[in-house]
């Protein structure tokens, strides 16, 4: 059995990696989950505001890191819909306004009484990174004269009377790399003294964290972290966890769904490197006796 082990052609490994990412998939294998208090602080970020608050919903990413960042963007954006927040939309990344149209339509055909321009719009994409962020604190229509429909801001009710982003309550940015919460961090919440809660992937946490809990009130870092807000939601909202709304194209558990596939995969990670350092230390132990 050691002799077949030590010599197993890694192609083997591989095919057990591709079952055990498939299978949970398939079964809709649910791992044990619990929110950790830094997705409850994001949370608390969100619903502790007055109804009606006005929210600055930034998606800085594209479909590469959709795997990670999408579930939590669409959790952000359920969550400030039962709150009824005015949310504005922009993106700083090209391939990031899809996300937006996206969840515009989930404000749309989910909640009944929410109409563009009134309760949420959106700005789309501007080029310049953190230039934008630097000129929207100071003022908005410099560089936004008119919405992604291109309607002019004055026309529209929730843009009409706004000078920056000053006005906001409370700013919100997905990520995947730069531009993306660091600069929100450096050139938007500091000089305007707005809180800031942020969604990003595993490998950007570690830069961030020294930023919390001042200006950046929480963080959920990668899957696991939009699934534990997904939690917290479901516990709030029973209606998210209505079979149509887990079954629908944006899943109300997406994220806790796709913690099925990377927790059996990280088992069997595990298990190999469990088995491949004991077939080591036999081997180096035999290699000496003799």
């Amino acid at each position: 059995m050691l002799n077949f082990l030590r010599n197993l052609d890694r192609r083997w490994i591989f095919l057990l990696m591709g079952v055990a990412v498939a299978l949970p998939i398939l079964l809709r294998f649910l791992p044990p989950n619990e929110y950790t208090l830094m997705d409850k602080k994001v949370f608390d970020a969100i619903e502790s505001l007055p109804d009606g608050s006005r929210v600055l919903v930034s998606f800085d990413f594209d479909p590469g890191s959709q795997g990670e960042l999408l579930p939590m963007a669409m959790a952000f954006t359920r969550h400030c819909g039962f709150k009824k927040h005015k949310i504005y939309f922009m993106c700083l990344w090209p391939l990031g306004e899809p996300f937006i149209e996206d969840a515009m339509e989930i404000l749309n055909s989910e909640f009944e009484g929410l109409e563009y321009g009134e309760n949420y719009m959106s700005f789309g994409y501007k080029p310049g990174g953190e230039a934008v962020i630097k000129n929207i604190i100071v003022d908005w229509k410099q560089l936004f004269i008119t919405d992604s429909r291109k309607q002019s801001l004055e026309d529209i009710p929730m843009t009409a009377n706004i000078k920056s982003a000053k006005s906001m309550d409370l700013l919100v940015n997905v990520c995947a790399g730069d531009p993306g919460a660091k600069q929100w961090v450096q050139y938007g919440a500091t000089p305007a003294g707005l809180p800031l809660v942020a969604g990003c992937t595993g490998v950007q946490a570690p830069l961030l964290y020294p930023y919390i809990p001042d200006p950046m009130a929480g963080l959920l870092a990668a899957i696991k972290g939009a699934a534990g807000y997904e939690q917290i939601l479901l516990e709030k909202y029973p209606s998210l966890a209505e079979p149509e709304m887990i079954d629908s194209m944006f899943s109300t558990t997406s994220a806790f769904q796709r913690m099925g596939p990377q927790f059996v995969a990280h088992l069997l990670m595990l298990l190999l490197i469990v088995v491949g350092n004991f077939i080591f230390f036999l081997d180096r132990k035999r290699g000496a006796s003799r």
